[in-house]
């Protein structure tokens, strides 16, 4: 996860995540309290009840937008709590673009029902990441002995029930792809 947008922006979007997060409340109009289910095809699965749950995140995957011989593949699991008003709070383990051991733990909201979509959520994160250190300390903005601020949005898709796909962009660093199970 090489998140290497300049420094000049980030107390910007950290600022933006931050307040994005105390402020917007999910809009009726994006807001589904109940799951939903579709009957005719049996297949569609609206968005995710209002009860406390836990969320089991992993990625074999990240896309990085441009490629270095020092990029190493990215693997991550993760556990998020989801509470009854979409707040949400988790951690996530992972190796990062150059094969260091790292971590996020971080506090979010998750928007259910995107655009009248009901398997359709979009979600953003902030929080505090562990782990770019040594000669590659310099790969993430504001990193001060290997911790540093973060705030990731994110795009879902609900696939059934329990399980959903995710994308996220990392800064202008990377892409990163998830399968979440709910349990």
């Amino acid at each position: 996860m090489n998140i290497s947008m300049g420094h000049r922006h980030l107390p910007s979007l950290a600022l933006i995540g931050f307040v994005a997060l105390q402020t917007l409340h999910a809009p009726q109009a994006f807001a589904q309290s109940s799951l939903t289910r579709s009957g005719s095809d049996g297949g569609h699965v609206g968005s995710v009840d209002s009860a406390d749950k836990w969320e089991l995140t992993i990625s074999p995957f990240a896309y990085h937008w441009t490629h270095s011989p020092e990029h190493r593949s990215v693997y991550l699991i993760g556990v998020e709590r989801h509470l009854p008003d979409n707040w949400l709070w988790g951690t996530g383990f992972f190796s990062n673009s150059f094969g260091q051991p790292s971590v996020y733990a971080y506090y979010g909201y998750r928007w259910d029902n995107l655009f009248d979509q009901p398997a359709l959520y979009a979600k953003l994160t902030v929080g505090l990441m562990y782990g770019y250190v040594g000669e590659y300390k310099n790969k993430v903005p504001l990193n001060h002995g290997g911790f540093s601020p973060l705030v990731i949005p994110a795009l879902g898709y609900r696939i059934t029930k329990q399980d959903s796909v995710q994308i996220a962009p990392l800064g202008t660093a990377a892409l990163l792809f998830t399968y979440n199970h709910v349990f």
